[in-house]
């Protein structure tokens, strides 16, 4: 199996303002009772993107100028409360590649990189001026460069910081144990087939 190597991603944005955004506003329990991910995605941000009654109430998940863009851009400690893997599987679901903030919860971040989405940290000044930016443009493309460690957009260009260990699993393309686990498990059968006392 070939690593999924993650070095740069580009796309459009899409700002949900807001400080201590929580897991349970991003994806709330009572859609955790699926058996699988799958769909999670048409969910993430529910009771904030409709009324009781189901009728929309213009969240940027829903609004045309920005829905379905792959950079989200958020403020600070994002993902705190619960450690639900619900969450950033919604936010993967629903098409987000890479997330943008001042600060993110350290096991949220954690669940991010292991499914390939990079939690990037800007100073709050930078962050505020791409989302005004974003929501101003909406065609604004955002650029992230994990290699070069910079978020660029519109000719504006800034240095973002992020653990090491995660950045380093993204490049490599270890953040996906599965295809890791899968590499490990080849190579232990290549080398068993190789001693002559395990032929037999």
């Amino acid at each position: 199996m070939q690593m999924q190597r993650i070095q740069r991603i580009k796309g459009k944005g899409l700002v949900v303002r807001g400080n201590d955004i929580d897991t349970d506003r991003i994806i709330p329990a009572r859609f955790m009772k699926c058996i699988t991910f799958d769909g999670l995605g048409r969910f993430a941000f529910n009771d904030e993107r409709t009324d009781e009654g189901g009728r929309k109430k213009n969240h940027p998940f829903d609004d045309s100028r920005w829905a379905g863009n792959p950079v989200l851009v958020a403020n600070s400690n994002f993902g705190c409360g619960s450690s639900r893997e619900h969450a950033p599987q919604a936010l993967r679901d629903y098409g987000i590649q890479a997330i943008i903030g001042e600060s993110f919860a350290e096991i949220f971040a954690g669940n991010c990189s292991s499914l390939g989405i990079p939690t990037l940290r800007l100073i709050a000044a930078e962050v505020a001026l791409l989302q005004t930016l974003i929501e101003t443009s909406p065609d604004t493309v955002v650029l992230v460069d994990i290699k070069e460690n910079t978020v660029s957009a519109d000719g504006l260009n800034w240095k973002f910081s992020m653990p090491k260990s995660q950045r380093r699993a993204l490049l490599d393309g270890t953040w996906d144990s599965m295809t890791v686990l899968a590499e490990a498990g080849e190579k232990i059968s290549r080398l068993a087939s190789s001693l002559p006392y395990l032929r037999y």
